[in-house]
């Protein structure tokens, strides 16, 4: 727990039951020396950003690690984790490429492309990553029926492995029987090959 959290927390505690700020802090095992101490931001953060959002605005497709690489050739005396924090509260993100739809071409020019007739024709799935507030990463594993659009099964972990994948498919093809076609992205099919 970050320490505006913990101070939030005491805060509570004291208006909630009515107690002294040194009962608080006894209480829930927390150190008054360190949760007085209120942060203070540095005088030359404006300027850091400012000059972020300049590189990031001339490098469109730059993360916060080569827009930090570029402000330390600058002369600012910045690390990764401090642009990093910046990067995250000004709400910075790289656009993603917009990926060319693939197709399967017949030699007559028309093009095959799978479509879902019925249910239980195509499933597929996907593993999608996020982030927690704390930043700690997670994947989910969405699986989904792709002609009712039902999503089928949802599996969150911290890190999931290849027998974790074919587990949820598995226990899938015994509730509803195997689907005749499976599509998946690169990310999955690795999965697949590593077991």
């Amino acid at each position: 727990m970050n320490l505006s959290r913990q101070r939030a927390c005491i805060d509570h505690v004291r208006n909630h039951f009515k107690i002294s700020e040194r009962r608080a802090y006894r209480v829930l095992g927390q150190q008054r020396s360190t949760q007085r101490r209120l942060p203070q931001r540095r005088t030359d953060e404006e300027r850091l950003v400012a000059d972020m959002i300049e590189l990031t605005r001339h490098y469109g497709r730059y993360g916060n690690r080569r827009i930090a690489a570029l402000l330390r050739n600058a002369g600012w005396q910045a690390n990764d984790k401090r642009v990093e924090r910046l990067w995250r509260r000004e709400g910075f993100k790289v656009p993603m490429k917009q990926p060319k739809k693939g197709r399967l071409w017949l030699n007559d020019g028309s093009c095959v492309r799978l479509r879902p007739k019925y249910r239980n024709y195509v499933r597929s799935a996907d593993f999608v990553h996020h982030r927690t507030d704390d930043g700690r990463a997670f994947r989910t594993l969405n699986i989904l029926d792709e002609h009712s659009r039902e999503c089928l099964a949802i599996r969150v972990k911290r890190k999931l492995n290849s027998t974790e994948v074919i587990d949820a498919l598995t226990d899938l093809f015994i509730l509803r029987g195997p689907p005749s076609f499976i599509r998946s992205d690169n990310v999955l099919c690795r999965e697949f090959l590593a077991v």
